[in-house]
């Protein structure tokens, strides 16, 4: 039996977020104003929403497993005091660029940049793979996926709300159209009207044509829309 996975949906769009950023600043000149801005913009959206996540992990995923196994959360916090130090590494980065004037200091200043974030994307990246491997193996041991569902559903509801728009962008982005018409289906079937249609709207723009044909057909099987 496949069992609920808490991290699935935010995991995903979380590694879509960091691969398109990282392609991103490999194309960026940062010479150019305009690609410079839209570049480290992004890189500041990817540590505002990783921090958040970090902190959600701390305050409501790890203390469900502080009893039952302590020396593991110990690993995980301290490795989330690892990325939080990348971060403010990264942010520095992005700090002496907004200083830079010269064009071959905002040269040297984007490789800086560049290989920052490519070690703080591989290091969440691992990070990421060995909550999925070790935490969720824990979670399956003591909780029901019932229980757990209840635990995704108490942390979205303290997710800050100007964030919210953002990860469910990158989770459209990031999860396959199965995932993507269980969501939306759920969300129909437990929230109110205007949640399921601004998901809807969001599906509708960032998924190619073909799949947000695909996700509307799966969603009208069983009149699902009529």
């Amino acid at each position: 039996m496949t069992r609920y996975n808490i991290f699935n949906h935010i995991h995903k769009g979380l590694r879509a977020l960091l691969f398109e950023t990282a392609l991103q600043l490999q194309q960026t000149d940062f010479t150019n104003a305009d690609e410079a801005d839209a570049a480290t913009q992004q890189v500041q959206l990817v540590l505002d929403l990783f921090d958040e996540h970090a902190h959600t992990e701390d305050q409501y995923v790890l203390p469900e497993l502080q009893q039952y196994e302590p020396s593991v959360v110990d690993v995980f916090e301290k490795e989330h005091q690892k990325d939080l130090l990348m971060s403010r590494q990264l942010s520095e980065w992005l700090k002496a660029f907004g200083y830079a004037i010269a064009p071959g200091a905002k040269k040297d200043i984007g490789k800086g940049i560049n290989i920052a974030f490519v070690d703080f994307m591989n290091f969440n990246l691992e990070h990421m793979k060995k909550e999925e491997d070790v935490l969720n193996n824990l979670f399956w041991n003591y909780y029901t996926d019932p229980q757990l569902k209840a635990l995704t559903q108490a942390i979205l509801a303290h997710v800050p709300k100007d964030k919210m728009p953002a990860y469910s962008k990158w989770m459209m982005r990031g999860l396959s159209n199965d995932e993507i018409t269980s969501w939306l289906k759920e969300v129909k079937n437990n929230a109110p009207d205007f949640v399921f249609q601004s998901l809807m709207d969001l599906a509708s723009v960032e998924l190619s044509e073909q799949r947000w044909q695909q996700v509307q057909e799966q969603l009208t099987e069983g009149a699902m829309l009529a």
